[in-house]
């Protein structure tokens, strides 16, 4: 090990992980919008038995690239036609797969993490149903912290709403709404050009109740003008709980050419 490398002598201090994501299961919540998570094993142990005794199981899964916890490549919205940087929409999908602003773009990401804890600022373990987090939600988010996500962050909205999601119709709140950031919300963050923010709901925008997916504004304002990514269904109650506010996020893409998001598993690291 080169002693002289800081990275590599705070790994030998010792780290603690602490997840971010939710687990991936047949039946768990799934937006509307999106083809659900399916696995079912399709070869068990004692369907073939090799001449040493040995037999192996595998699975096959289904998925869309928006289910569970995942990150949003910069070519799943786009705004009169165009994604980001101005580039034709309609030429960057002409055969099935995204020529431009493709999932296999997605950056792995070790950057410094900022928890904004939103339900904790109202003294609450979860917002309202339909809430809308603002640029003061974030401010005084912030200051509870004290520290604010800068230039290249990661900056994690805690609405608390993970709380539910054991529950699909609850947590996805079709009738009841979800709460998210409003644009106001979102503008707070590209000031500070974070390079990727995320929250702990279905989607990272506001959901009044009734109102389902009907337009998304913070995605136009994160993804398409600014080139932030964007990560839903995260899991911050651990991260919460300890009382860690600033961390190291750790994040690995799948590499899927053409596609518009990619299931992951995020993670804070911090000192043992």
């Amino acid at each position: 090990m080169n002693s002289q490398d800081p990275l590599l002598a705070a790994v030998a201090g010792g780290v603690r992980l602490i997840e971010l994501g939710q687990p991936f299961f047949t039946g768990m919540p799934c937006s509307p919008n999106h083809p659900g998570f399916r696995m079912t094993l399709i070869r068990r142990h004692g369907d073939m038995e090799r001449p040493d005794g040995g037999s192996a199981a595998n699975e096959i899964i289904v998925t869309g690239g928006h289910v569970g916890t995942h990150i949003d490549a910069l070519s799943h919205v786009s705004h009169d036609g165009e994604l980001h940087g101005g580039i034709s929409a309609a030429d960057a999908q002409r055969g099935g797969a995204f020529t431009s602003h493709g999932a296999e773009n997605l950056p792995g990401l070790l950057r410094r993490g900022v928890l904004l804890d939103v339900a904790a600022v109202h003294g609450m373990a979860t917002l309202p149903p339909g809430y809308g987090v603002t640029a003061e939600d974030l401010d005084l988010a912030a200051a509870r912290a004290g520290t604010e996500p800068g230039a290249g962050d990661v900056a994690l909205i805690r609405t608390g709403w993970s709380r539910n999601f054991a529950d699909a119709t609850a947590y996805l709140g079709r009738e009841t709404g979800v709460p998210g950031a409003t644009p106001s919300a979102a503008r707070w963050l590209a000031g500070r050009g974070v390079a990727a923010t995320g929250a702990d709901t279905t989607a990272y925008e506001q959901i009044p109740a009734g109102a389902g997916h009907s337009v998304l504004p913070v995605h136009r304002i994160l993804l398409v003008e600014s080139g932030i990514f964007i990560l839903e269904h995260l899991a911050l109650e651990a991260l919460a709980e300890a009382g860690l506010h600033e961390f190291v996020f750790v994040l690995a893409p799948l590499r899927i050419t053409g596609g518009t998001g990619s299931p992951v598993r995020p993670l804070a690291a911090v000192a043992a």
